[in-house]
């Protein structure tokens, strides 16, 4: 009995909700069809999708990054690929992250900091070969002596384990195919790995107790190879720069010079004013190989000192009056600065007015943080504040190592240089920073480098 009472309490709650919501019917009409649409949750954005965002210059940069890394083994080209996305998601899990095949700002920075050290430990440079005119990407610290003739150029160890070869020829008709099969004559050789294009071809494996790999490609009649030998011991060592070696050769070059740009003649930066006697500190880049430095109003810079790990350097002017030396007292920078700069004469008309611009912070392994988005030419060695205008550290502008084609733009970089690498900097100079005013505008100063 007590069932069958529910029943009919629910069943006239159920008809009493149906009243309450259908409107009453109209004799004689029909009532409206109603077309209802499915509403379909938001689509995530693949890894793919990611990449595809980003400039061309990031991507060179980022496959540069993956494959200093060790994870990448594929072409730099700045195109988007399934193997570009797996080695992210290898890089994430490497480090313990979740492998979603798209880089946070935290690991990007941390990338793009472990792809630095790893070309300064190894000494990467692009040069130019002296006899042909060909650019390679050399491991100098690997590979210090050099010896040319008239075909080509020889890079080895002083033990001989590692050696890097350019040699140039003539051939009659010459094709990738045949000559890829001329490649796999020498004997012990034995080929692991063939990838013959049109234009090149790629041959790696053993020759003897070594590991190879060769590269070449010809215009006209010229043959122009590229060949790497190193001790099996050394491949964990070597691997990772043959990859970028192998992206970065160019046997006939018509663009411009892949890696950072050539030094300027005249360089402007921007220095920061820390002690009441002339003690300046700016971008250790900015002020190297000088003929001469000086402070845009107040003169001629001696540089007293560098730190080479963060890039800083010490000038220090004299005689000057009416400076305004910043306080170092430390801000509490979490992801948002302002940087404050004198840009380039050349984006302001030939003025040097100061100027400041937002960026946000990644931190990174070194305790550098990236900046995003990078400041503007001339800003390196400004100083950054945080919300309060409290010195939060020196800014510097920092031009990609790109591994990728010679004739690509290689993308800018930024980093912030923490307020305690300042003041350590300092402090190990016995430079006593006694900067009270928090008006940082005040306090920055151009500094012009003149070279040869």
């Amino acid at each position: 009995m007590r069932s069958m009472l529910a029943a009919t309490l629910m069943f006239a709650a159920a008809t009493g909700a149906h009243a309450q919501t259908t409107a009453p019917q109209v004799p004689g009409t029909k009532p409206k069809t109603v077309q209802t649409v499915p509403i379909q949750p938001p689509a995530t954005q693949t890894p793919s999708a990611t990449a595809d965002a980003m400039s061309k210059a990031e991507r060179l940069a980022l496959q540069s990054d993956l494959a200093w890394a060790g994870r990448y083994n594929g072409a730099i080209t700045g195109d988007v690929s399934e193997r570009m996305v797996n080695a992210i998601k290898e890089y994430q899990k490497a480090k313990g992250g979740k492998p979603t095949g798209a880089l946070n700002p935290q690991e990007r920075a941390a990338l793009a900091e472990a792809a630095r050290k790893k070309q300064e430990s190894v000494g990467w440079k692009i040069v130019t070969e002296p006899t042909s005119g060909a650019r390679l990407g050399i491991p100098t610290k690997l590979v210090p002596q050099q010896a040319s003739d008239a075909n080509g150029s020889k890079w080895t160890s002083p033990t001989g384990t590692v050696q890097v070869l350019l040699s140039r020829r003539k051939e009659v008709n010459p094709t990738s195919a045949k000559l890829a099969d001329l490649e796999k004559e020498p004997s012990g050789r034995k080929i692991d790995y063939t990838v013959v294009k049109p234009d090149f071809f790629v041959l790696s494996g053993l020759q003897g107790l070594k590991k190879f790999y060769v590269r070449g490609t010809f215009k006209g009649d010229e043959v122009r190879t590229m060949t790497i030998l190193y001790d099996q011991a050394t491949e964990n060592v070597v691997e990772p720069v043959v990859i970028a070696m192998s992206s970065a050769f160019n046997a006939f070059p018509s663009g411009p010079l892949a890696g950072p740009p050539p030094r300027k003649t005249v360089e402007y930066g921007t220095g920061v004013v820390v002690s009441d006697d002339g003690a300046i500190v700016t971008d250790r880049l900015v002020a190297d190989g000088c003929l001469a430095i000086t402070i845009a109003g107040h003169g001629r810079a001696d540089r007293l000192a560098e730190d080479k790990q963060h890039d800083l350097a010490l000038l220090h002017i004299y005689g000057a009056r009416g400076l305004k030396p910043l306080s170092l007292a430390g801000g509490a920078a979490k992801t948002n600065v302002d940087v404050i700069g004198i840009a380039d004469p050349q984006s302001q008309g030939g003025a040097a007015g100061v100027s400041s611009i937002k960026a946000t912070l990644a931190l990174g392994p070194s305790g550098d943080s990236a900046l995003s988005p990078p400041p503007s030419v001339g800003f390196s060695g400004s100083p950054a504040v945080d919300a309060d205008g409290k010195f939060a550290g020196i800014a510097l502008l920092k031009p990609a190592m790109v591994a990728g084609p010679a004739t690509s733009v290689p993308a800018s970089q930024a980093v912030m240089v923490s307020a305690d690498a300042v003041r350590d900097f300092l402090k190990t100079r016995q430079i006593t920073a006694n900067g009270t005013s928090t008006d940082a505008k005040a306090a920055v100063v151009r500094v012009i480098c003149v070279r040869k």
